[in-house]
């Protein structure tokens, strides 16, 4: 058990059967009344931010998320496959489960996959990646004065925007959790 008074941020807990994670929080000692603890959340399955009041001494089941590695194998219709690299155990885990910055994860990444109690809630995958641009409109010698982005398609099928000089079959580096593109791969 964990009381709000002892909420710090990334502190999860169970509260009313939903996993909350603490995301910022703040002592309110007003000059009348009683203290009270301002505490925005979010709920870590849905991913829905809140934010709400607690008397400091109410206390609630701290919750552990499970944040385990995991190597994505292969997908089959919505079931997407991770092996655990200690038991080269296969976890099948349902398409609903996976958020848009999967679309530039390529069989053999590793990600994290979360889970609360047993059941998967979550799959995170790695913070940049380096894909290999397999279609785009040809560049243009001298293009490179302004910052005009044109549409390409990676490896993985997902689109993104790249400057005029990226050419197919150049690797860049993306950000997974914005999907932009960084640069060049090295």
């Amino acid at each position: 058990m964990i009381s709000a008074g002892e909420f710090r941020n990334g502190v999860t807990f169970d509260m009313d059967g939903k996993v909350m994670q603490v995301i910022e929080f703040q002592h309110v000692k007003p000059g009348k009344g009683a203290a009270f603890v301002r505490v925005k959340m979010k709920n870590v399955i849905t991913g829905g931010v809140t934010e709400t009041s607690f008397n400091p001494s109410a206390k609630y089941p701290t919750a552990f998320v499970e944040r385990k590695k995991m190597e994505y194998s292969y997908s089959d219709g919505d079931l997407y496959y991770f092996m655990d690299s200690d038991t080269y155990e296969l976890v099948p885990i349902n398409k609903s489960a996976l958020d848009d910055s999967f679309n530039f994860v390529k069989e053999n990444d590793t990600c994290t996959v979360m889970s609360y109690k047993g059941s998967v809630f979550g799959v995170e995958p790695p913070r940049f990646v380096e894909l290999e641009v397999t279609s785009t409109e040809p560049g243009f010698a001298g293009n490179t004065a302004t910052n005009t982005l044109k549409p390409a398609t990676v490896e993985t099928g997902a689109e993104v925007k790249v400057p005029l000089f990226i050419n197919e079959g150049e690797r860049i580096q993306i950000d997974t959790t914005t999907g932009e593109y960084l640069g060049r791969a090295k």
